[in-house]
Order: structure tokens, then C-alpha cells, then sequence
């Protein structure tokens, strides 16, 4: 028993031991892992401490990290800690072994290098910053070399964005999608052109370049650029506002940086370009500088009344709210508010603990080691240190890490897609008293909405975007000078330079345009008063100088005139230029003051008639048509009346003669025979409006005929030319002979380049003298031409459809604005009094030309109612032989009744079985039927009703009646049909 327990005992104290060694074993690895994480790492924080994002970014990173260290789930047991560094600049000015000698007496100059590379000697994971884009640029290559992450929550450069700084990482968004955001609200205004005012350095410069890129995308630009240095004082910004105000844009947009950005706007107010008529755009500094911190007082409030700012949207959530909160709280001494820098500085710090923490799970000893880098050292007496810098060696795991984060911070949903942020998006407010009002949001797949853009986790476009990009909406702002009405954007510019017109020398038809040396402006003529009279009614002044464009000798080349224009070398192109595809291209024209197009010029001859001229109003099927339906009609009229009418009744001869008179006295209204049936009534109505229609028509064709001018060359119209081999003519530098080479297909050898002083010579001698067969021409050249050249005649119709325009450079705003006035002085009448005044009818303009060249009427344009006429006589027909079949019927009853019937009435016997014998029936049924129909209508209603009485009698007295009685017999009064 004892031997037992013992055994047992030493069997539980064996189980106990080993169970405790499992336990060992089992804890071991997570012993080991914890103690593979170092009890601490060390960030650094690079930004201008005394700056309004700097103030904010403090306060926010220390919050970050404290919370960072107060959450078990991040770093687990390691500490995170921060080395602020002060920037106390903005750039660098030099390179720092370039300039190491002066250090010693310039070190106020070159603190910027010092202070990177000290945080640098701190060996350092990764740097929250840089604030500046221009510290960014020259710190990147540092970190470049150090392999330490640079997460920058300010630095919005897009050029950053380079494969050159693979260890700059962008916590924030860039400037190329609040620069389309600025070129949204421009579009959803109509603004073509902007004046961009802005700090000359890499964050002004870089976010310029990305204003442009995207107004070009809404055919917008950047007509000017106003760039003031870092550090420039309020006189020199007034100074450069002032040569600003010169340019024609009235829409500013300022990208400076929240320290300096407001002396802008001071010096704008002082020179009253905060008033009424001025647009005002800034990007997102304002919002920090002046909204969402306290550093704007009373007076800067003042000087911003109805800028437009764009502000970085963040949703709201609790922890946005716990943030801002306890940012109050711990900045309740110096009144700092956060601002969205500071939003993004505090994720930026989680970025970079997160990272750390993933890297630190990953690496199986859970080193962090630093290393010399033999490319950096001191040079000889250098006092930078460089030697004192090491290289990170995890740093490329490290910043793989930080570009993978995904979670949710202040600022929303953090993840990076194509390395950078997803879902940029912006609230656009608008400075109005002593608040702000939101008047839009913008996002880089909604575009400008009323509604606060759904943020995606993934950052991808909703599935309607495409939809919601075309339906862009703001609300309405109020913009300087307190006013609501949307302001132009621009005036003429006031810098000294009149608009340089180019004016197209003419030797020809000098009504249009030329020169004129008693003018004051040196040219004259219909177009330029049209301008002059337009420009007259603009509210503001235009200056402008004419510059003759030609040699005098010959019309210019008006399609190299355009080109001028759109090569800049003139402002504007005014004179006799048509609206053309090809010139629409490259310029913009105004609103047409003259319609115009191409039409083809012949030479006509007086024709004389012959003896048989009568005829030729109606082709030769026409005349044929004609009289069958005249035969026709007579004889539909005569079957219809024949056995209501005593005039077409009598003998065949007699009858022949009067259906042959009805039917030809009708084309005069000359008939005598009166119709009495109502069938016959109607289609007489109908044919004598056809009767009409002919008359009508053969006497104008007729009139035509003799009287017009016929043409000399056969060519009718643009088929008939084209069809030809002849040449044609067109005016020197007209675009004619493009449009016929290329749209028509006219080869050139056909083409004849002419003046208009040599269209009557060229039109006369015709193709067989070297000559042309037809000139094609714009219709104003060819009526004034017509007016005093009785002998020419436009033929066929106008096959282009164009007129004539000023031409502007693209998107100039004054092609608007002049379109206005053309309208109005269309209006008005001022354009008519300006035709008549140069552009006098002449002696000829009386003389019509549409009948030049009159053609004969065929049967095409009457068959409408020559089908009306025989459907009318036939359904006539139609209903009257029914008729008669009806009677027909009731007349020739059958059985004894019948017979009875036909002997009281002293019709006759019906035929007796002899005769049935040698005569088919058939036969002898249509003998009595053609009888039946030459019959009076009032003869078969009396016996019809006669044999009525009679059956009716023979009923009541029961007498019956045989077959046999007298027979059928004709009317003395009737005749064989």
C-alpha cells in the first residue's frame, strides 16, 4: 500500500514538472518577443515652431504621441518619443558644402542644413515633416541618404512627388487637387482668365504650375503671374498688385504661405481692388491663417470680405471632436485653435507608431540598428559633423510599412493609393461679415456639389460619377463690394497697350474696308464702322490701333490674316472675314453681322420666242395628260347625267358632239350644259379646280417663258457645275477655292484666281476664250456686283451657310462682349443704317433672278391633283352603277309578279324558250341591262312603282298571274346607247 502511494506520488511530482516545463516552453517565445521590442523609439518633428502651422502642429503631435503611448494595442510595451527641432526659416539659399566657409560669420543665414542634421544625429526613425516645401526638397536628399521616412503634413509641392525622394512621404494632400478645385469654381463662372499672386518660392511656384495645368483642362489659363518674394513687405506687395491691376483679369488667386498671405489682401483694400467688380480666390492657407486659428483680428477680417477660400474637409467624427477639444484645453493660454495642418499632423505621428509597431512584429530580433555611410564625411576643417550622421538600416522596411497604413484617424480614412492620400476634398467658403459661409464642397469625383462628399474607404469613385462630375452646383456668393451679381472677371487692360487690329488691305470693292488716309484711324468702309459702333456701345474704353495687312496690289490671303491672329502677332482681325471651320480652329470669332455664303455667278441672255412659244409651258407627256383627262372627265359627267339630264340625251351623233363640248369648254368656264345629278355636281367641282390650277400655272410658265432672261453657259446650279469641265472663277484670297478643292472635289486645273474688276471680262468671254464658265463667290461681293452688271445672274441656291465675324485670339473675352453688341445694333436698326450707307443698291438690284432660266411643267408637279380628279370620278362611278344594278334588280322581278308587271307597264314579253334557245341568256341579260341604262330615271321609277301597286292588288284580290303577257318594249323616246 505504501509501495503504491509512493509510486503514485512520484508519478503526480513527474506530471507536475513536466506540465510546468510545457508552460515554460510555451511563454518562452512571447518572453522572447517581448523582450525583442526596444524599450523606446525616437521620432522628430521639423517644422517653424513661431508660424500659425507650426503653433498648431506642436500642441497636435504632443497630443499624438501622448495618446500613441496611452493605447496598449500600439507599440505594446515600447515608448515613443519626439525631438522637436525649430526650422526658423523657410528654405535653404545655398547648398551646404558650397558655402561651409561662411558659416562662421553667417550662421543666421544657413541655421536651416544645421537644423535637419542635428535632428538627423538624434538617429531618428522617421521625421514628422518638414512644414516647408522648400526645407522638403533639400531634406529629401538627406533622408535619401539616411533612409529615414519623411512624413511631411504640410509640404504640398507636387513636385515632391518625384521618384527623386522615395523617402518623402506626403501625409497630407497636394496642391494639385485644391488648383482644380480653384479651376472648378473658375468654369462654374465662365472666367477664362486668372491673375495668380503668389509667394516665389517651391510651394508658390509648384502650386502655380498645377493652377495652370488644370485651368487648361477647362480651356481657362493664367494670363498673369504676379510673384513676390518670401519675406516681401506690404509696399513691395502693393507695389506688385499695382502692375497686376494693369492686366485685364479681374480674378485673383492668391497661393502664399498663412504668415504673409494677409498683407495681400491689406494691400489689395488699400488700393481698392476689394471692391465691386473683383474676384478673390485663395487656396487653403487662408482658412488656416484666418479661420480656423485666432491669429486674424478684426482688421484682417476686414480686408477679406468676400474672398472665396478653399478649406481641407475632414468629416466629423468623436475623436475629431476629443481632439479639438483637448487641444483647447491645452492651448487655452495662448489662444491657439487647430487648424487642418494640425489634423494632419496628429494622424501623421499615428502613421508613423503604427508603421513602427507592424515593422517591429515583423522583424524576429526586433533590432533597430544605425550604421556609418562612407559616402558621408567631414571635409577638411568642415564644422558641420557629417560624420556624426548614421544610416537607418531598416529604414526601406520602415517606410514599406508606412506607405501600407490603413486606419481611420482624425482626418478620416488614412490609406495611400498611387502614394497619396485618397479622398482629397475641400470646403469652399466664402468671407462675408464677421463669418464664413460654406458655398460648396469639392472632391476629386464629385467635383463642385452642394453636398458633403462621401468619403470611400478604398477611395474609388462612386458608381455614378460620371453622372455627378456633369452636374456641378454652388450656392450663391457674396463677392467685394457686397454684392451678389456675378462679377465679369475682366476689363480692358489698362497698361498703356492699345489692341493691335490687323485690317485687310483691299483694291477691290473698298465699301467693305481699305484705306482711307482722311480717316482717323487710316482705314474705312462698312466693317470697320460696324466695330467702331459696337465697340462704342462696350462700358468700358477700348484702345485700338489698325495695321493694314497687304501690299496694296492684290487682296491679302485672309486665311493667313486669321493665323496672324492666332500667332499672336495681332490682338484682333477686323473686315470682310468669313466664319469659317478651319478658322475656327485656331481663333474665336464674335457674332456674324453679315450673312454670307457661296453662290455661283453666270451670264444670261435675252431669248426671243417663236411661233411656237405657246407651247413650251407644258412638256410634251403634260399636254397629253391633259387632254385624256379632259376626254375622261367629259365622258364620266356624261354617263353620270345621261339619264337625268335631257341636254346629254338624244341621238348617238348629238350626244358624241355634246360630251366632246362639256368636256373642252370646261378649261375656259364655258360650259352651257347645266348638271343636275349630284354625283355629277361633285365631279365637276373637282375637275374645274384642277381646271384652275392648269390655267394658273401655264399662264405664269408662259409669262416667264417670255420674258426672262435664259442662261448662256447651261449651268443651272452647283450639280450642273460640278458635272462640267468648264473653269470657274473665285476672288483672290477668298476661301472659295479651298471649300471647292476640298469639300467639292473641284481639281484645281479648273480653279482661275480672279479680281472682281475682271468678273464681267472673264464671265463674257466664257470658257471657249479663256474665259470662265461661272464665278463662285460670298453673296455680299456678288450682290454688290450684280448691282451694276445687269447681263449676270446668281443661279441655283446658296450652298454654304456662314458670315462674316471679327476674329479674336482664343478665349479673348472681348469676342463675348462685341457678339453683345452686335446683337444690339441688329436691334436697333444702327447695322441696317450702316449697310445702306456703304453698301448702296445699284442700278440693277431691282431685277429679279429667280426666274433665270424658268423650267418647264411636267407632270411631277401636278399629279397630286390629277390622282384626286380620278379617284373622285371613279368612286362617282363606282356608287352610280351600284345604284343602277339596285334598280336593275327591283325592276326585272322574277315569277309571275313580274311578268304581270311588265305587261301592265307595256314593257314587253319576256323572251319565249325559242329564242332562249338561239340566244344565250347571258347575252340577252346584258341587252337588257345596257336597255335598262339608257332608260329616263323617271320612266324606271314609275314603272318600279306601278309593279309595286300591282303585287300588292294582285295579293289582296287572290288572282294570280301567268308568265305569258306583252312584251318588253323600248320608249320611242330612246335611242341604242
Amino acid at each position: 500500500m505504501a509501495s503504491s502511494w509512493s509510486s503514485s506520488s512520484s508519478s503526480s511530482t513527474s506530471t507536475g514538472t513536466l506540465l510546468r516545463l510545457l508552460c515554460l516552453c510555451a511563454a518562452f517565445p512571447v518572453a522572447l518577443q517581448a523582450a525583442a521590442r526596444p524599450p523606446s523609439v525616437t521620432i522628430g518633428a521639423l517644422f517653424t515652431f513661431d508660424s500659425v502651422i507650426g503653433r498648431s502642429a506642436r500642441t497636435a503631435i504632443q497630443l499624438a504621441v501622448n495618446d500613441v503611448n496611452g493605447d496598449p494595442d500600439v507599440l505594446r510595451g515600447t515608448n515613443l518619443s519626439v525631438i522637436f527641432q525649430d526650422t526658423k526659416c523657410s528654405g535653404f539659399v545655398g547648398t551646404i558644402q558650397e558655402h561651409q566657409h561662411l558659416i562662421a560669420s553667417r550662421q543666421d543665414i544657413y541655421l536651416c542644413p544645421f537644423f535637419s542634421l542635428e535632428l538627423m544625429e538624434r538617429q531618428v526613425v522617421a521625421v514628422v515633416g518638414p512644414q516647408s516645401s522648400g526645407i522638403a526638397h533639400v531634406v529629401s536628399h538627406v533622408a535619401n541618404q539616411l533612409r529615414v521616412p519623411l512624413l511631411s503634413f504640410a509640404a504640398t509641392d507636387p513636385a515632391l512627388a518625384s521618384k527623386q525622394y522615395p523617402y518623402f512621404v506626403r501625409a497630407t494632400h497636394d496642391d494639385r487637387f485644391q488648383m482644380a478645385a480653384v479651376a472648378d469654381v473658375v468654369a462654374h463662372h465662365g472666367w477664362r482668365e486668372v491673375t495668380a499672386v503668389y509667394v516665389d518660392n517651391d510651394y508658390g511656384r509648384g502650386g502655380v504650375v498645377a493652377l495652370g495645368d488644370a485651368l487648361e483642362a477647362n480651356r481657362a489659363r493664367v494670363s498673369y503671374k504676379a510673384a513676390f518674394p518670401p519675406g516681401a513687405d506690404r509696399a513691395a506687395i502693393a507695389d506688385l498688385l499695382v502692375r497686376a491691376n494693369m492686366m485685364a483679369s479681374r480674378v485673383f488667386v492668391v497661393h502664399a504661405s498663412p504668415d504673409s498671405g494677409l498683407d495681400v489682401f491689406a494691400a489689395a483694400r488699400s488700393l481698392d481692388m476689394m471692391a465691386a467688380g473683383y474676384v478673390w480666390i485663395a487656396t487653403d492657407w487662408l482658412a488656416a491663417a484666418a479661420i480656423d486659428g485666432a491669429g486674424a483680428g478684426a482688421a484682417s477680417k476686414s480686408d477679406i470680405q468676400g474672398v472665396l477660400t478653399l478649406h481641407q474637409y475632414t468629416p466629423d467624427s468623436d475623436a475629431k471632436a476629443s481632439l479639438v477639444s483637448r487641444f483647447a484645453a491645452t492651448s487655452k493660454a495662448s489662444s491657439n485653435a487647430i487648424n487642418a495642418y494640425g489634423l494632419f499632423a496628429y494622424d501623421s505621428v499615428w502613421m508613423a507608431a503604427r508603421a513602427i509597431d507592424q515593422f517591429l512584429s515583423d522583424t524576429s530580433d526586433g533590432n533597430i540598428s544605425f550604421s556609418a555611410d562612407p559616402n558621408v564625411r567631414d571635409a577638411n576643417g568642415s564644422a558641420l559633423g557629417l560624420s556624426a550622421l548614421k544610416v537607418f538600416d531598416q529604414g526601406e522596411q520602415l517606410l514599406r510599412k508606412v506607405m501600407l497604413a490603413n486606419f481611420t484617424g482624425v482626418t478620416g480614412s488614412v490609406r495611400f493609393q498611387f502614394d497619396a492620400l485618397i479622398n482629397p476634398a475641400y470646403e469652399i467658403l466664402n468671407v462675408g461679415g464677421t463669418g464664413v459661409r460654406r458655398v460648396a464642397y469639392w472632391s476629386n469625383y464629385t467635383r463642385l456639389s452642394v453636398a458633403a462628399p462621401r468619403l470611400l474607404p478604398d477611395g474609388g469613385p462612386p458608381p455614378n460619377s460620371t453622372t455627378t462630375q456633369q452636374q456641378q452646383q454652388m450656392y450663391s456668393v457674396i463677392w467685394p463690394g457686397d454684392t451678389t451679381a456675378k462679377p465679369r472677371g475682366w476689363v480692358f487692360p489698362n497698361n498703356g497697350k492699345p489692341l493691335r487690329i490687323g485690317v485687310p488691305y483691299r483694291t477691290t470693292y473698298k465699301q467693305f474696308v481699305s484705306k482711307d488716309r482722311s480717316s482717323p484711324d487710316g482705314v474705312s468702309g462698312y466693317c470697320v464702322d460696324v466695330f467702331n459702333a459696337a465697340v462704342a456701345l462696350l462700358p468700358y474704353p477700348v484702345p485700338s490701333s489698325f495695321v493694314l495687312f497687304g501690299d496694296g496690289v492684290k487682296n491679302p490671303s485672309y486665311n493667313e490674316l486669321v493665323h496672324r491672329v492666332a500667332d499672336g502677332f495681332f490682338d484682333a482681325a477686323v473686315g470682310d472675314i468669313s466664319i469659317v471651320t478651319n478658322r475656327t480652329r485656331v481663333v474665336d470669332f464674335t457674332q456674324p453681322y453679315v450673312e454670307s455664303g457661296l453662290v455661283i455667278v453666270s451670264t444670261v441672255k435675252a431669248k426671243s420666242s417663236n411661233e411656237w412659244a405657246f407651247l413650251r409651258p407644258f412638256t410634251p407627256g403634260m399636254w397629253a395628260i391633259i387632254g385624256a383627262f379632259f376626254l375622261f372627265v367629259g365622258a364620266v359627267v356624261w354617263i353620270l347625267e345621261h339619264r337625268f339630264n335631257p341636254e346629254f340625251r338624244g341621238s348617238p351623233r348629238k350626244q358624241m358632239v355634246t360630251m366632246f363640248w362639256f368636256s373642252f369648254s370646261t378649261m375656259f368656264f364655258a360650259h352651257r350644259q347645266n348638271t343636275v345629278s349630284t354625283l355629277g355636281r361633285v365631279v365637276l367641282i373637282i375637275w374645274l379646280f384642277v381646271v384652275l390650277i392648269i390655267n394658273s400655272s401655264y399662264t405664269a410658265s408662259l409669262t416667264s417663258i417670255l420674258t426672262v432672261q435664259q442662261l448662256s453657259t447651261g449651268i443651272q446650279g452647283l450639280d450642273s457645275l460640278l458635272s462640267s469641265n468648264d473653269p470657274i472663277g473665285y476672288q483672290v484670297g477668298s476661301f472659295a477655292r479651298s471649300y471647292m478643292m476640298e469639300e467639292l472635289g473641284v481639281p484645281a486645273s479648273r480653279l482661275r484666281e480672279l479680281a472682281i474688276d475682271d468678273y464681267a471680262n472673264s464671265l463674257q468671254r466664257g470658257p471657249s476664250n479663256g474665259g470662265v464658265a461661272a464665278i463662285v463667290d460670298e453673296l455680299p461681293y456678288v450682290e454688290l456686283f450684280l448691282s451694276t452688271n445687269c447681263q449676270f445672274r446668281t443661279v441655283g441656291q446658296e450652298f454654304t451657310k456662314s458670315g462674316w465675324g471679327f476674329a479674336f485670339q482664343r478665349d479673348s473675352p472681348l469676342a463675348v462682349d462685341l457678339s453683345t453688341a452686335i446683337l444690339t445694333l441688329s436691334e436697333n436698326g444702327d447695322l441696317q443704317r450702316i449697310h445702306d450707307k456703304w453698301l448702296k443698291p445699284g442700278t440693277c438690284a431691282s431685277q429679279s433672278t429667280d426666274g433665270v432660266g424658268a423650267d418647264r411643267l411636267n407632270l411631277g408637279s401636278f399629279w397630286g391633283l390629277f390622282l384626286i380628279c380620278s379617284v373622285a370620278c371613279f368612286i362617282a362611278l363606282l356608287i352610280y352603277f351600284a345604284r343602277i344594278l339596285c334598280q336593275f334588280c327591283e325592276y326585272h322581278g322574277t315569277g309571275t309578279t313580274a311578268g304581270a308587271a311588265q305587261e301592265d307597264d307595256g314593257a314587253g314579253p319576256l323572251p319565249d324558250p325559242q329564242r332562249s334557245l338561239r340566244r344565250p341568256a347571258r347575252l340577252t341579260s346584258i341587252r337588257d341591262l345596257m336597255s335598262f341604262v339608257d332608260m329616263k330615271e323617271a320612266e324606271v321609277k314609275r314603272a318600279i312603282r306601278s309593279r309595286s301597286n300591282r303585287r300588292l292588288d294582285g295579293s289582296m284580290g287572290g288572282r294570280s298571274y301567268t308568265s305569258e303577257g306583252p312584251s318588253l318594249s323600248r320608249p320611242s323616246s330612246m335611242s341604242p346607247v
